[in-house]
């Protein structure tokens, strides 16, 4: 009984070494991720085909980084590393697709920072909906698109919702604006950076919903 005892009150005592973070650290996460996110930024730049190589490569390493974090100190709210920080953290997972083992884990422990007001919700909602995607299931926001590229240029939910009827108060509890305001948005957008394409069709604006 007194091994047992010892055993629950050592696990107890190094859970809580693991998770307590000094004023130091924190800022020395923060930095981390600030520089983890430039690298992010710049693969995720490159569209071309020749760049996946290069890509895979600078995803797989960051995720490497940020599972390390996670092991150690859980989803990296506000509390931690701050707004940004958190944002920067959320960015490295969500562009983990060839792991989405990890990703879900962090998606359930960023369900609970989020309910603590901890995390942003919006960024859970991207998160939720991309691991859907990926796994070839209807997404719950509709955050994650595809375009009707050879018709209408729409932007529409890639492989569709959940729940249509709710879909817009489910979006608003996590802080998302009504969904036929996001798909116009994205829609004006890609029809700006595609306007050629789409004028040779004789598309002369964006087609809205």
């Amino acid at each position: 009984m007194k091994n047992f005892l010892f055993i629950l009150l050592l696990s107890i005592t190094l859970t809580s070494c693991a998770s307590r973070m000094t004023d130091e650290k924190k800022s020395a996460l923060k930095n981390e991720l600030k520089e983890i996110v430039k690298t992010d930024q710049i693969a995720a730049s490159r569209w071309e085909q020749k760049w996946e190589k290069y890509k895979d490569s600078v995803f797989t390493n960051n995720k490497i980084k940020v599972e390390k974090m996670f092991n150690d100190y859980g989803f990296l709210g506000f509390d931690k590393v701050g707004t940004e920080g958190s944002n920067d953290f959320w960015l490295i997972v969500q562009h983990s697709d060839k792991f989405p083992e990890f990703q879900r884990k962090v998606l359930k422990d960023m369900s609970k920072q989020v309910k603590r007001k901890n995390a942003n919700a919006n960024n859970y909602a991207y998160l939720f909906d991309r691991i859907q995607v990926n796994a070839g299931l209807k997404q719950r926001f509709g955050t994650q698109l595809t375009y009707k590229t050879e018709t209408t240029g729409r932007a529409i939910p890639k492989i569709g919702l959940l729940d249509s009827i709710n879909v817009d108060k489910i979006r608003k509890e996590y802080n998302l604006n009504p969904l036929k305001d996001y798909l116009n948005q994205m829609t004006a957008m890609h029809y700006e950076m595609n306007k050629e394409h789409y004028q040779k069709m004789g598309i002369a604006e964006p087609n809205l919903y």
